[in-house]
């Protein structure tokens, strides 16, 4: 039998060509699929494409429970096993837990969570049932959410309402489930970005009549709170987590330091050395990245409002520039303010091909991704969270995340520093719930001796020692030997 004479890609038609490129693609993109579809630590896989929605997908756990809305509750084995490994990694949270589980000083709470749903947070979830609340929990991101995870708190009987890919209307059914169920009623709520705050305040004003107080982690979520205060529409006290210690000096600085690093390596497979970054801020999630760019061999430049700020990042060794001035030749974009509009379309006009693009901040807003759906423009999805900008002329920028938070869209974070920060929303949500009345309607940060505390919870994985004051050193220096040890407006 005789062969078929081979044909060359050079041999093939226009339209041809233009298949066998679409059919390569998307052999890519499943390729991307299969390979990673069964890992909630992978997030270069594509759950977010499927087709069907966990709305219309009626699932039971095993005790025959429905009150949740997950990807797929047979996950939840795997699921079981990353929260367990974070729990080994969170010695603060975990003590905590161990410490308060018997006195139970949540009973009688009804929480309604908005967070991200990963194996960090559920370890947070878990605790506060242990301490006896009763929660109700729904995703702060659309693509931050690790399904096995979800699977695994539905299976344990935890009304979880998240799956990795929500559209915006499934992100805000999501969250009116949690608020709204008959026969349950909420008095505390735990925000990440202010979305369950503003969904009960502007749809179920009189469940927001019974909140005790709500506790906020997000810079965006905090300005929220305080634009609420200042025109006289939060009936209800705040704690401001966010900028506590233990919160803003730990979880946020040292998790971006890490993240921002693993972000763009598992997306774009980067090489870091001699790449020209510039990153919008220089807060602590700008000092977290900007610090570890440049230990890759990055140039960094730094973009700043506050001069103080400013100062600092041309101290620490950075140029401080305006975005217009280095636009054209950096090779990453990374923004990390919480404000609206940092990179506008007329910056996006102007980046080099092959530019990436990721946002930092907790804000959807700082890079405007809406400018760029217009008919001129061609947008490749090349990995999940990836997409590629393609111009009329040829050129392209990567957009990572869509513009979302990207180490948790597209990576993960470290569960020891997420022990840090849910160890002081859970003493926040504590300090709420059994002091009624000791708070009026206003924002307010946690006792230093409160952040002290979470502090101590995790110096013993360090086999870290504390120097203990002796009389007559605590009163020269008019210090109690228990603490605190700083005044409120000490800076850290």
């Amino acid at each position: 039998m005789s062969k078929m004479p081979e044909t060359t890609f050079a041999d093939l038609s226009l339209a041809d060509k233009t298949a066998v490129k679409k059919s390569s693609i998307e052999a890519r993109r499943f390729s991307d699929v299969s390979t990673c579809s069964f890992s909630s630590t992978c997030f270069t896989g594509s759950s977010d494409e499927e087709e069907i929605s966990p709305k219309d997908n009626h699932q039971r756990n095993s005790a025959g429970g429905t009150d949740f809305c997950v990807k797929s509750i047979s996950k939840s084995t795997f699921g079981r096993r990353e929260i367990e490994i974070a729990e080994s990694e969170m010695p603060g949270i975990m003590t905590l837990r161990k410490r308060a589980k018997d006195e139970k000083p949540l009973k009688g709470a009804h929480i309604v969570g908005c967070t991200h749903v990963n194996a960090q947070s559920a370890v947070l979830i878990e605790t506060l049932v242990q301490l006896g609340a009763t929660v109700r929990w729904a995703a702060c991101n659309i693509y931050s959410t690790q399904n096995a995870v979800a699977a695994a708190l539905a299976e344990a009987g935890i009304p979880i309402f998240a799956w990795r890919g929500e559209t915006e209307e499934e992100f805000w059914w999501c969250l009116d489930k949690c608020i709204h169920k008959e026969g349950w009623t909420p008095n505390l709520i735990l925000d990440d970005g202010g979305d369950a705050t503003h969904l009960m305040l502007k749809k179920y004003p009189d469940y927001f009549k019974g909140i005790r107080g709500i506790v906020e982690e997000s810079v965006t979520g905090v300005h929220r709170l305080y634009m609420l205060s200042k025109g006289g529409k939060l009936t209800v006290p705040a704690i401001n987590v966010n900028d506590s210690v233990t919160k803003n000096k730990f979880d946020t600085f040292y998790t971006c330091r890490d993240s921002i690093l693993d972000s763009l390596k598992r997306t774009t497979d980067i090489m870091f050395g001699g790449k020209q970054v510039v990153i919008c801020g220089y807060g602590d999630v700008g000092k977290g990245c900007a610090q570890s760019l440049k230990g890759q061999g990055c140039i960094v430049y730094i973009t700043e409002v506050d001069p103080i700020c400013a100062l600092q990042a041309a101290m620490d060794g950075f140029r401080v520039v305006r975005l217009n001035e280095v636009i054209r030749t950096v090779d990453v974009v990374v923004t990390a303010t919480g404000n609206k509009n940092v990179v506008t379309r007329d910056h996006m006009n102007r980046m080099k091909n092959g530019c990436i693009l990721c946002n930092m901040g907790h804000s959807c807003s700082e890079i405007d991704v809406n400018s760029l759906h217009t008919p001129e423009l061609t947008w490749e999805r090349v990995r999940s969270q990836v997409d590629h900008i393609i111009w009329p002329d040829g050129r392209m920028i990567i957009l990572l995340a869509e513009g979302r938070l990207v180490n948790l869209s597209c990576s993960t974070i470290s569960s020891f520093v997420v022990s840090v920060a849910s160890s002081t929303q859970a003493l926040a949500l504590i300090e709420l719930y059994s002091a009624p009345g000791r708070y009026k309607s206003d924002v307010y940060l946690l006792p230093k001796k409160m952040d002290e505390y979470v502090a101590s919870l995790h110096l013993s994985t360090f086999e870290a020692h504390l120097t203990e004051l002796t009389d007559e050193q605590a009163k020269f220096m008019g210090l109690n030997k228990a603490g605190p040890f700083k005044a409120n407006y000490y800076r850290y």
